[in-house]
């Protein structure tokens, strides 16, 4: 199977400049009224060091959410290889049409490395085409989970044996817009495993593929889904 994420756990100091903070990028707030924090996305406008950093006011249900001057709020952000935190407080609130807030500067940034191309839960559909075989039936199967690298598909049949290169056609949300891409690539069959489906009555052919010059928007999109994914729902993380 593609490798799972090396997750470093140890707790480190990290330096505001090395988070790369690019504006635009996207971040969770998280405010602390009741016992557990609640999590929120945004993303950063800008900021100036040492005094600020402004990000849009998050949004639930088409309304922004209230925040109050003073009120503490922690900002997770993912930079590519590290999981990072930092307290501040609600500076300055802008609302009505601008929807924006003036956060402190973080003075203390704690993060965890993470290594390797992290797997998400899926359950998207994929059709299986053989490259050696162009005429051949496609094969509808399912990619339970999906990294930037490769996924995990599970297929109703063996795939021919004598094939390590297949043609894999799947769907892809476009976060903020409503609307999907088609994802048409070449993937390389690592490793396969037999297992029960989940009623147990019938085998499942779990393959481990891994992707060839993916397209690099799709590269991107894949990128978005994991680092949602770490933000939001930790448990969707293989």
């Amino acid at each position: 199977m593609i490798g799972a994420p090396d997750l470093d756990i140890t707790p480190r100091e990290f330096a505001f400049e090395s988070l790369n903070m690019q504006v635009g990028v996207r971040l969770q707030l998280m405010t602390h009224r009741r016992v557990k924090p609640v999590p929120y996305f945004s993303t950063l406008i800008g900021y100036v060091k040492d005094e600020y950093i402004i990000v849009k006011i998050p949004m639930e249900n088409g309304m922004p959410i209230g925040l109050t001057e003073g009120e503490r709020v922690t900002i997770r952000v993912f930079s590519g290889v590290n999981v990072c935190s930092f307290a501040c407080t609600v500076e300055r609130m802008f609302a009505r049409p601008l929807f924006y807030v003036h956060l402190s500067f973080p003075t203390s940034i704690q993060g965890t490395s993470l290594r390797g191309a992290m797997r998400v839960k899926t359950d998207i559909p994929v059709r299986v085409n053989s490259t050696a075989q162009p005429d051949a039936v496609p094969i509808d199967c399912k990619l339970v989970n999906i990294s930037v690298s490769g996924a995990r598909i599970d297929a109703p049949v063996t795939l021919p044996r004598s094939e390590e290169l297949i043609s894999m056609q799947f769907t892809l949300a476009m976060p903020g817009l409503g609307q999907e891409a088609q994802v048409d690539t070449l993937a390389m069959i690592r490793n396969v495993t037999t297992e029960k489906s989940a009623d147990g009555q019938a085998e499942v052919y779990a393959y481990g593929v891994q992707f060839v010059e993916l397209d690099p928007v799709h590269y991107t999109l894949l990128q978005n889904m994991t680092y949602e994914a770490l933000l939001a729902d930790r448990m969707k993380i293989v």
